[in-house]
């Protein structure tokens, strides 16, 4: 069922996105309409509300690619080299250190600079 192909599925897509939008906030609207109830059964509302609207969701040609998108973002994401603690403490180091560095080199900066202001205006003296 491709989108380009068939001029009707773009129109029923944006249907059943409406009808998930509409799901969701009518389980958000249910939890506030019946504050008599328990928090934990209001809550429950809401999260099958999510869970129905994401569901109706993934059934249009954007969810699909959205699920296609995901999965190929975790294939992905089994490719990357992640660093060993040593290389973490390192690289940390590294960047307190120039952290520390930078700090000291503009409050000196800062400190030059209020001298020469202070000796131009002569409000130093």
């Amino acid at each position: 069922m491709n989108a380009k192909t068939e001029p009707g599925s773009s129109v029923l897509d944006n249907l059943k996105l409406m009808l998930a939008g509409a799901i969701v906030i009518s389980g958000i609207v249910a939890f506030y309409y019946f504050p008599e109830q328990s928090v934990l059964i209001r809550t429950g509302g809401v999260i099958a509300a999510t869970a129905l609207g994401i569901f109706v969701a993934m059934q249009t040609t954007q969810g699909r690619e959205l699920w296609h998108f995901i999965q190929g973002s975790r294939v992905e994401l089994r490719k990357v080299v992640w660093p060993n603690r040593q290389e973490t403490l390192q690289t940390t180091m590294a960047v307190i250190v120039f952290a520390i560095i930078m700090g000291v080199f503009f409050w000196l900066l800062d400190m030059l600079l209020l001298w020469i202001t202070k000796s131009l205006t002569g409000q130093g003296v």
